[in-house]
């Protein structure tokens, strides 16, 4: 009987070897793809027959396209939380802190503009947040989350408010402000004759220096 048992544990644990290797193949097709034409070059039967696998296959590791598109994301957000993970921690100051995610958030997207595009520059199908491989609201692997938290140490200074939406407002203004440098740059480039040329460091130092001096005012602590 116990040999049995042991016998059915390797083969379980054989199936999901196997089925792991599959979604990694796929999501390996799925990322090809999307640098090659983007979101609209993703249907579940195209990248059943490019990864070589029956479309059965594919349905039965991810229900749909947006849980396929929200499976490829991870691999990349994980990487950039770790990356303003990396660089926050160099800083003991909330302020600096900041500055330094910031940083660290452009120097991702102008590193690998084409991750960054996939991930924030392109209208998607949303899945739920369990069916992805980033743990949701988890600092150590949501950027969001991270970033969050970062806002939330300087609340706990007295500095600006702590009321959760508050919070959240600040978040969510900082990333808008951040990630609109990082679009322009990667759409536009520093040689767009449209627009004076102003060196990028000096640029990046002001809009966050902006952002920080507005939403200190703004969300003061009363």
């Amino acid at each position: 009987m116990e040999t049995a048992f042991v016998t059915q544990s390797a083969k379980d644990l054989r199936k999901q070897r196997e089925a792991e290797q599959r979604r990694k193949s796929i999501i390996k097709v799925v990322r090809k793809l999307i640098r090659k034409g983007g979101l609209g070059e993703i249907s579940l039967r195209k990248v059943a027959e490019l990864a070589g696998y029956s479309t059965t296959v594919v349905y039965s590791l991810f229900e749909d396209k947006a849980t396929l598109i929200s499976q490829a994301m991870s691999e990349d957000l994980l990487e950039l939380t770790r990356a303003m993970r990396a660089a926050s921690e160099a800083a003991s100051r909330p302020l600096d802190r900041l500055r330094a995610m910031a940083h660290a958030y452009v120097d991702f997207g102008l590193q690998h503009p084409d991750e960054y595009a996939f991930v924030f520059m392109q209208k998607r199908p949303h899945a739920a947040t369990e069916v992805a491989h980033v743990q949701h609201g988890d600092p150590a692997e949501d950027p969001y989350a991270f970033s969050r938290g970062l806002f939330a140490q300087w609340a706990a200074t007295g500095e600006v408010s702590n009321a959760e939406v508050d919070i959240d407002l600040m978040t969510q203004i900082y990333w808008e402000g951040i990630h609109g440098f990082t679009a322009r740059q990667l759409v536009m480039g520093p040689e767009d004759p449209w627009f004076p040329e102003v060196p990028n460091a000096r640029h990046l130092d002001a809009i966050i220096e902006v952002l920080l001096t507005g939403l200190s005012r703004h969300f003061a602590a009363r």
